[in-house]
């Protein structure tokens, strides 16, 4: 029987191998499907995604003919799920969905650790004035306490 732990190790050693990858995540469900996320800076090859599958395969031999997998990048406009994710977004259009379930879009302007800074604009009403103006603000979020952070695909 295949574990998600030893899925993991070889998911590893192959990403090893091609530098800047990084695994997002592995789904094992009760079906029999093992599904693999990856993700890149610049992006994921299809070719890196079959190459990975057939690494898999190789390794796993004939233990894996009873699942069914499917190796693929984190999708644009998913929620991140792992920290490298923030720190290959910074400078981006991000939104926050807080613990609250308050939306923040913005800038993602960086990354400590677990804690990121996202630049964004409110409006505020200077004293003795009717209108409201924009101000920019940074608000600072921990990964571990919003609900989701994602991509936002900008057509500006």
């Amino acid at each position: 029987m295949i574990t998600k732990e030893t899925v993991k190790e070889l998911v590893e050693k192959w990403l090893q191998q091609k530098g800047d990858y990084f695994l997002v995540d592995i789904v094992m469900s009760d079906d029999g499907r093992i599904v693999i996320e990856i993700d890149h800076a610049d992006g994921v090859w299809i070719e890196d995604c079959a190459e990975l599958s057939r690494f898999l395969q190789e390794q796993l031999g004939d233990e894996l003919g009873d699942y069914e997998l499917e190796v693929g990048s984190a999708g644009l406009g998913q929620p991140f799920k792992v920290e490298q994710q923030y720190v290959n977004h910074v400078g981006d259009d991000v939104e926050v969905i807080d613990a609250d379930g308050k939306k923040t879009t913005g800038i993602l302007k960086q990354v400590e650790g677990r804690l990121f800074t996202v630049a964004t604009q409110e409006k505020w009403i200077p004293e003795g004035k009717k209108r409201p103006v924009k101000v920019d603000v940074d608000k600072q979020f921990s990964m571990d306490e919003v609900k989701s952070t994602k991509y936002v695909l900008n057509f500006k």
